[in-house]
């Protein structure tokens, strides 16, 4: 297990090289970057298998004291400054290491299988792209930094890691910087999340006045044994949280992850699916012991990720670009995977950010294959496809099906279970709203893959094709994921007892069923399904009347709740403003009089001066005796007094 590091180290080996040597090699060095990953897989599975046959007497591991599940912790000195003696210290020392427990060894399979398959998928959907060497040591960087976030056992390692992500998808939402779109996708996407990274880093620091280390497990142990105040660990959570609503696109700083389709369709299934957006679910399930120690803090990840669910879903209901669909439905269940860390469903958040992740990443691959036939977007100007391209419907009807929650597909068991968690801790308020999220989900990907592949072939795309075998192979992997992966929440025969009783925060938890839940979401499910069928693919149901009528209701979901005109009026008349005043006061009141009035008054005073200066020494020596003089009768005038 002390070899995972092997893992991100892999592809950051292969960037240096791509960038060197990519032009001489075959494919631009494309197949360094899978290669490293498909390496980085290897050294994974030696890991996971170790980790999940040792016991906790193995050297570095033990039972945690805050998730009660198996924690191996492998770390060197990095740096050191100061002196320490024995438990006190005056000094700094920072220490860099991994952290392996259920939850890294579970993110990390995602992140892996998804950035290969991805990787190959690429082959054939960037072919002939003049930069196709920098796209691979982009996407090898980017998955080596999201690896190892998700290892870090400290929180300066984790930041570190965490910028780097950020830059990252900087670079590839801008892949195409020639078009307008692009780069203001990319500029847009890096200066949101940095509004939430300022946040995260004043968290960091934070706790680290509190605890005096970097060291998460110190951070948990001070929280867990009330050395650390509940204000204290509230604040600290809720910075925190910043930094992961901005990362995993959550209310009011979602409005970046849309635009990010304006990248490569495989970077959108990576970004969407495996690496940026986790990596706020992520961090908010690793800092969990800090949450529940404030417990007002998971009220507010509550709230935000009902929120963003609910406003989320509504949108992509209106969507006319199926990338845009995609990307609304993972901001909703991004939500989803909020509200259950907030309803105290820690398992149901993992499970279904693992679903999630798989049925994700097949749909966009999926529409990177539409419009890699079609080069269209448009699911108005769409439909029939199944009949040209009856793999790719059928993968991604596969993936919609998942995600829309019909049995006994993965996103089905991962939706109820967040359901049941919902139901049981939170108001009624919330259990509705959540039921209505889980419904118009099941209706936005209906809406999207009927209105694509079904109904009547569009002429203009008789042409089209099915994808190539890069991207069918894997599109079909992860098809297969997107079907089973959901019964490893099952409770099996053998030493396997389900998911919940692998990855969980203080108890083992056991999946089951609640009826009414389970029967109400399949309804829901297969509601939605049909009606969206005779809405896009059968046209028997038309709803000109229903948007006529709810017009403006219409035309706030399909303006984005007007969010951006927002964020822009606020820019333009506040921020902007502001920074002009404060110009005008460092120009006038610093510059000016500040810095150069002393100077001014210098030189009058000079020039005003300089008609006495003859260059004459009798003047000089006359002055010198009249000024002794002068002295000499103040000093008299002083004695006889």
């Amino acid at each position: 297990m002390e070899w995972a590091w092997l893992i991100p180290v892999f592809s950051f080996i292969a960037v240096p090289l791509i960038v060197l040597f990519g032009s001489r090699l075959p494919a631009k060095g494309a197949f360094l970057a899978i290669l490293a990953m498909l390496g980085g897989i290897i050294v994974f599975a030696i890991v996971a298998v170790d980790f999940l046959q040792s016991g906790s007497s193995t050297n570095g591991c033990g039972i945690s004291e805050f998730t009660k599940s198996m924690t191996c912790l492998y770390s060197i000195d990095w740096f050191e400054a100061g002196s320490f003696v024995g438990d006190s210290s005056d000094g700094i020392r920072l220490v860099w290491g991994m952290l392996l427990d259920p939850l890294t060894v579970l993110i990390l399979g995602l992140i892996t299988i998804v950035a290969l398959m991805v990787q190959i998928y690429s082959l054939g959907y960037m072919h002939g792209d003049p930069r196709f060497g920098w796209y691979y040591a982009f996407h090898a960087l980017f998955a080596a930094s999201m690896l190892t976030l998700v290892l870090a056992d400290n929180f300066l390692l984790l930041y570190v890691a965490w910028e780097l992500v950020g830059v990252c998808s900087y670079l590839l939402i801008g892949f195409w910087f020639e078009r307008p779109s692009a780069r203001e996708a990319a500029k847009k996407a890096f200066i949101v999340t940095r509004l939430g990274d300022v946040g995260l880093l004043i968290g960091i620091l934070l706790l680290w006045s509190e605890v005096g280390s970097f060291s998460m497990v110190a951070a948990f142990e001070a929280a867990n044994n009330g050395s650390m105040t509940q204000l204290t660990a509230t604040v600290a959570a809720l910075l925190l949280f910043a930094g992961a609503a901005g990362k995993s696109a959550q209310f009011p700083m979602h409005v970046w992850l849309p635009d990010a389709m304006e990248g490569p369709t495989p970077v959108s299934a990576l970004i969407h699916a495996a690496t940026m957006v986790i990596a706020g679910v992520y961090l908010v399930a690793r800092s969990y012991p800090i949450f529940v120690a404030s417990g007002d803090a998971l009220t507010v990840v509550a709230w935000i990720g009902l929120i963003t669910a609910f406003g989320a879903a509504t949108i992509a209901l209106t969507a006319t670009d199926l990338k845009r669909i995609l990307a609304y439905s993972t901001i909703s269940h991004l939500g989803l995977m909020m509200l259950s860390l907030g309803a105290f469903g820690y398992t149901a958040a993992i499970f279904h950010l693992l679903a999630h992740g798989f049925s994700k990443a097949l749909l966009f691959l999926g529409a990177g294959s539409v419009m890699h036939s079609i080069d269209e977007l448009d699911i108005r100007k769409m439909g029939g496809l199944r009949k040209v391209m009856p793999l790719t419907a059928l993968l991604f009807s596969i993936g919609a099906l998942s995600l829309g929650g019909i049995p006994i597909l993965s996103g089905f068991w991962s939706k109820d279970e967040i359901l049941i968690a919902v139901s049981e801790h939170l108001p009624p308020v919330f259990i509705v709203l959540t039921f209505m999220v889980a419904f118009m989900s099941a209706l936005y990907m209906g809406r999207a893959m009927f209105a694509v592949f079904f109904g009547k072939l569009n002429p203009e795309h008789e042409h089209a094709h099915d994808a190539p075998m890069s991207m069918a192979v894997t599109m079909s992997i992860l098809g297969v994921f997107a079907l089973v992966f959901g019964l490893v929440s099952l409770d099996w025969p053998g030493s396997f007892n389900g998911i919940g009783t692998l990855v969980y925060f203080e108890k083992q938890l056991h999946f089951h069923l609640v009826p009414w839940i389970a029967g109400l979401s399949t309804i829901l499910a297969v509601l939605a399904f049909v009606l969206a069928y005779f809405i896009y693919a059968r046209k028997r149901i038309s709803l000109d009347s229903t948007r006529a009528k709810f017009n403006w209701l219409h035309k706030i979901v399909e303006n984005k709740y007007y969010l951006d005109e927002c964020y822009q009026w606020i820019v333009e008349t506040i921020v902007l403003t502001s920074a002009r005043l404060l110009g005008l006061f460092d120009r006038v009141i610093v510059n000016d009089i500040g810095v150069n009035g002393p100077g001014w008054i210098v030189k009058k005073v000079g020039i005003s001066m300089k008609i006495h200066i003859t260059g004459h020494v009798y003047s000089y020596a006359l002055g010198t005796m009249l000024g002794t003089i002068v002295l000499g009768v103040m000093w008299w005038l002083r004695s006889v007094d």
